[in-house]
């Protein structure tokens, strides 16, 4: 009969790569996600900011949490704010969470719309 001692170390090993890959993956989701909640407070927050006639630009960026503030693109387009938050790690571009909230046409008519898309 052959030895098997060190078998279950060579397993280990040979499964290393598949688990990081895997929780590079987890981490890249979890991050999606979490950048897109981002994207959407920020958005709907500009959106309302605008309907009370202050900055949507600055109400969208102190809506966000700390850490995507760095990470963000905000546009003002005449009623539209479009906020797109870039997560972390190796998958950050490709996840880019874009959401755009609208104020309506005018300050005294539609409630605030919010839509969102993924990729840009």
């Amino acid at each position: 009969m052959r030895r098997a001692d060190g078998q279950s170390t060579v397993e280990v090993i040979g499964l290393l790569p598949l688990l990081l890959a895997v929780g590079l993956g987890v981490f890249g989701f979890l991050s999606a996600g979490a950048a897109r909640e981002a994207a959407s407070g920020a958005a709907e927050a500009g959106a309302v900011a605008l309907l009370q006639g202050r900055d949507a630009r600055a109400a969208a960026r102190s809506a966000l949490p700390g850490w995507p503030r760095r990470r963000t693109r905000i546009t003002v387009a005449g009623r539209r704010v479009t906020v797109a938050v870039t997560p972390s790690g190796p998958f950050g571009a490709r996840l880019r969470a874009t959401v755009s909230a609208d104020a309506g046409s005018s300050a005294s008519t539609s409630p605030l719309h919010s839509s969102s898309g993924g990729r840009q």
